[in-house]
């Protein structure tokens, strides 16, 4: 069963910063798959911010994200991160981690191309 759990999530100062951990289980990163990050502020839909494939470690990045946002991987720890910098207090979201099968590219930063979810990780971020 493939499962992502979400942690790192918190409270923090505008201009702060926060590392989220996404650990998967159920299957290996020598296999092909995306792992990518997203977003949902109260109200709001789900926002895609980037993505890394298990494959070579390519990445992409929503324009949100460039700049103050970095996407990694440990291969040995079954672990994808996304470190977030200068955080802003409207950054206040639900994060989640999401992955889909099969593939070694990266691909667009839409729900619909992830198959699997985690429960996510409340970032609250204070003015």
């Amino acid at each position: 069963e493939v499962q992502l759990v979400e942690s790192g999530g918190g409270l923090v100062q505008a201009g702060g910063s926060l590392r989220l951990s996404c650990l998967v289980s159920g299957f290996t990163f020598d296999e092909a798959w995306v792992i990518g990050w997203f977003r949902q502020a109260p109200g709001k839909g789900r926002e895609g911010l980037s993505c890394i494939t298990t494959y070579d470690g390519s990445t992409n990045y929503a324009d949100s994200a460039k700049g103050r946002f970095t996407i990694s991987i440990d291969n040995n720890k079954n672990t994808v991160f996304l470190q977030l910098d200068s955080l802003k207090h409207e950054e206040t979201a639900v994060y989640y981690c999401a992955g889909k099968f099969g593939t070694q590219q990266v691909v667009k930063l839409s729900e619909d191309e992830f198959d699997y979810w985690g429960q996510g990780t409340q970032d609250t971020v204070s003015l």
